[in-house]
């Protein structure tokens, strides 16, 4: 199978639904092999494969909870051992848990933390494992959020505040694999229709829409191309960056 992405491999976790879908149909159709992980429905994992596999590239679903730092280094074994190499890593999986303010006595702290464990020691334990089998050259994509550095509206503070020390670590990675050509970037999304999100083209507010330079909400397929082109060799000198895909979200 010919493409951009040709003989790579390339793990997007988080990739059961939603804007990980997006992504690793994104790599399959540019040659890729793909691997993906899920936390909990095997039946929409399966389904997600047998679309990936129609378009004729190797892919394999991987069940790891994030939430445990120790998933990481077992997670990229399995890979190496199934598809022999890794060459991208694009952290995708997170949680969202917002809407109450962080002085709320009904607070669920639990969801909190959890989130905070799925969304940066879990992320940072998938960048410390891949970065021990990734080739001169590979490639850490981690997606962000706008609102790791514009909180828009109250009840996000710790949504908001794992998204940015994800961002945060992500400089230092840069610079720590940078003699290995191993770049590590953060691409931010924007406003989307997702699950998590709960967003649909007919609940979004003109509020919400009021932030946005393009008043709109972004589609998955463009922070999914934007992925993609961090990932190629035209992107070879960009690391330690935030991109973002927000509609000039606050510009």
């Amino acid at each position: 199978m010919g493409g951009k992405f040709a003989g790579k491999v390339a793990l997007v976790t988080g990739a059961s639904r939603g804007l990980g879908v997006a992504i690793a149909n994104a790599f399959a159709d540019e040659g890729a092999d793909v691997a993906i992980t899920y936390v909990s429905s095997d039946e929409k994992a399966q389904a997600v494969i047998a679309g990936l596999e129609a378009k004729g590239t190797r892919v394999r679903a991987f069940k790891s909870d994030q939430a445990d730092p120790a998933a990481a280094e077992v997670l990229i074994a399995d890979i190496i051992k199934h598809f022999g190499k890794l060459d991208i890593l694009v952290n995708n999986a997170a949680l969202g848990v917002a809407g109450k303010l962080l002085d709320d006595p009904t607070i669920d702290t639990a969801a909190l933390d959890r989130m905070w464990a799925v969304n940066v020691t879990g992320a940072i334990a998938n960048i410390r494992a891949a970065a021990k089998v990734l080739p001169e050259g590979g490639r850490i994509i981690n997606i962000g959020s706008s609102v790791s550095v514009r909180i828009p509206f109250p009840g996000i503070t710790d949504y908001g505040a794992t998204k940015h020390a994800l961002a945060g670590y992500t400089k230092g990675a840069a610079r720590d694999l940078g003699y290995r050509k191993i770049t590590v970037n953060v691409v931010q999304a924007g406003m989307m229709a997702t699950d998590q999100s709960g967003l649909t083209p007919e609940t979004i507010t003109d509020a919400m829409l009021d932030h946005l330079s393009i008043r709109r909400m972004c589609e998955l397929e463009e922070v999914a191309a934007m992925v993609l082109f961090i990932a190629s060799p035209e992107a070879s000198y960009t690391t330690g960056s935030i991109i973002d895909v927000t509609g000039g979200s606050l510009t």
